[in-house]
């Protein structure tokens, strides 16, 4: 059984964040439940690169993400910005230089020990337009109406309630506010001992869900514009292909387009929510 593959995954992925943060070295950890396995195996296959975009602090980036959310997130300068499963702070440090002084960024994490290093690390930094906040994601603490952009990075898949996540989403945008999320998905059908073993390789594939059923999540949540800006196959090393599958049946795979899949998707919460034109 894969280390996030049961019903209690939230508690799972939350013992295993917290230990990430108490980690100082972060060398070969990655994506989701993952990271703290003594495999050898590289965690880091999802990770985009960051080096050279104004706002990165190396100490903030623990390898968890899968995309640039604020690559396509069009944040704009006084914007509120709410980042969901912040981590140790990495993307709202970005975000933070786009809103400047008279915008705010806003860290969700549910792990306390997420939010301990978040904070640190923005004291350390000395940012003001930068805070941190313990909660949820399916029950964000934040007001309505709050938002005017909200990003995510390889997070939304370790939701359990997908649907109450684009939900909250929906409910702290503004009118005509948007997200841009970065997350795992799958596309094509899966052999299943094969997903198995890449759960086991990289946490973060747990709880991905097939590409247009979590576009569908999003467009039954009321969301408009949905466009996916990015879509990057995620490779599966050879030695667990072939673990699994038979010669034929891995280069089939390898060119059947079915696998597994970091995007990077935005929609636009409509201005109007009653109906009028």
């Amino acid at each position: 059984m894969s280390c996030c593959s049961s019903d209690d995954m939230k508690d799972v992925v939350k013992e295993k964040y917290g230990k990430i943060a108490e980690t100082e070295d972060m060398s070969g950890c990655g994506c989701g439940c993952g990271c703290g396995n003594d495999d050898g195996m590289d965690y880091s296959v999802f990770k985009d690169d960051y080096e050279g975009i104004p706002g990165y602090i190396p100490e903030a980036d623990l390898n968890l993400g899968c995309g640039l959310p604020t690559e396509y997130a069009g944040i704009k300068e006084g914007d509120t910005v709410i980042d969901l499963g912040s981590g140790a702070g990495n993307d709202c440090f970005i975000a933070s230089q786009l809103v400047g002084a008279n915008g705010e960024v806003i860290g969700v994490d549910m792990t306390p020990q997420m939010i301990e290093r978040a904070k640190a690390n923005a004291e350390k930094l000395e940012y003001t337009n930068v805070k941190f906040r313990l909660g949820e994601i399916e029950n964000l603490p934040v007001t309505a109406n709050k938002a005017d952009v909200i990003i995510s990075n390889c997070v939304i898949n370790l939701v359990p309630d997908k649907y109450a996540a684009f939900r909250e989403m929906m409910r702290v945008l503004k009118p005509g506010g948007h997200f841009c999320i970065s997350d795992v998905v799958t596309e094509g059908v899966i052999p299943q001992e094969l997903l198995e073993q890449a759960e086991l390789y990289a946490g973060c594939v747990a709880g991905a869900m097939p590409v247009e059923v979590y576009l569908d999540v999003i467009r039954q949540n009321g969301f408009k514009n949905i466009d996916v800006k990015k879509k990057k196959r995620i490779d599966i090393p050879e030695a667990i292909l072939h673990e699994i599958l038979t010669e034929d049946q891995v280069n089939t795979y390898k060119n059947s387009g079915i696998g597994l899949y970091s995007i990077t998707v935005t929609a636009e919460k409509p201005t109007c929510l009653c109906g009028c034109k």
